[in-house]
């Protein structure tokens, strides 16, 4: 492959998942020149893993009609416990059997350029405001409602991190300390009462319970298959606990808002991921007992925005990641 010399500076967003690994380049501008998507091999571990990330890279750079030469850096988005100084995923519910694994190192290695490490929610949070909803803002949050709750924390135009690269864990702060059993070991998480799982267990709670409900027709008579896209098909026919259900979690959603608004005093809060698509049922009851538990001023300080990027705020925020700390 011959290199060709770009006048825009290029570089490699991984956007790594427990299910997909979305590779892509990108330029200054957050346009995309190539994409490759792919499943993420977890069951090969660590090892299996990097061979796909390399593979997508190979995928995007042919398609792109450049070498790796061209590129100015790789900027990896990771989920669970990270340190990007370090490049080390420490641990990851997401990829299960990981424990201080140097993911960027192991890359680096592989490609011979420079790499760096990021978490996939403050990644997404960095896609936003230089390309989305956040653009402008100096002092916003981003929230990602979906299978679980993340998030990115930006002060002064800067993704907060905290002292060792694990700030903005938003999903784990405690909502109610005799609360349901959270994934990480806490009780009463935000995401063990207002994610999309949470959502779904409940539910199946319901359904196990004998409550009279569509729900579970809605899923093809199979309670497995009860999704929170199921709970909200349900509720847009009427049924009354999808619903409630949906209020209920949308409540949980505006208990933690208020705790954000009240501890960071944002301009802004963007919210995203796919359990937000539900819009006004969910978004509604949120917003009106949010605004029950600020203060009057942090209330009036703050708007709300719906994400822009869709699916492509982590790996075009893993590739501005990569030109930053690159510069």
């Amino acid at each position: 492959m011959c290199a060709v010399k770009n006048a825009v500076k290029l570089a490699l967003g991984v956007d790594l998942g427990g299910t997909k690994i979305l590779t892509a380049i990108v330029n200054v501008r957050g346009e995309t020149l190539s994409r490759d998507y792919r499943a993420t091999p977890v069951q090969e571990g660590p090892d299996g893993v990097v061979k796909a990330i390399v593979d997508s890279v190979d995928v995007v750079l042919r398609q792109a009609g450049i070498a790796i030469t061209d590129i100015e850096a790789v900027g990896i988005g990771a989920p669970g416990i990270s340190n990007p100084g370090t490049g080390t995923i420490i641990t990851s519910p997401n990829l299960p059997g990981w424990h201080d694994v140097p993911l960027r190192d192991m890359v680096a290695g592989k490609l011979d350029i420079k790499c760096f490490l990021v978490n996939d929610a403050n990644a997404a949070a960095l896609g936003e405001m230089s390309f989305g909803a956040g653009r402008g803002a100096r002092n916003f949050i981003y929230v990602t409602l979906s299978t679980g709750i993340g998030g990115g924390i930006v002060v002064d135009g800067r993704v907060y991190s905290g002292s060792t690269g694990i700030a903005g864990e938003i999903g784990h702060m405690t909502i109610d300390d005799d609360g349901p059993l959270c994934n990480c070991g806490n009780k009463g998480c935000w995401e063990a009462l207002a994610s999309g799982r949470a959502l779904e267990k409940e539910a199946r709670r319901y359904i196990e319970e004998g409550a009279n409900t569509t729900i579970l027709a809605c899923a093809g008579g199979e309670l497995e298959k009860v999704t929170a896209r199921v709970i909200q098909v349900a509720a847009e026919q009427g049924d009354d606990l999808a619903q409630k259900l949906i209020a209920r979690t949308g409540y949980y959603i505006g208990v933690g808002l208020a705790n954000l608004i009240n501890i960071f005093n944002p301009e802004l809060i963007i919210i995203g991921g796919g359990l937000s698509n539900m819009g006004d049922m969910l978004l509604k009851p949120a917003l009106k007992e949010a605004a029950g538990r600020v203060y009057k001023a942090s209330w009036q300080a703050v708007r709300f925005a719906r994400a822009e990027l869709g699916a492509d705020s982590g790996v075009l925020g893993a590739a501005v990641f990569a030109f930053r700390e690159e510069s």
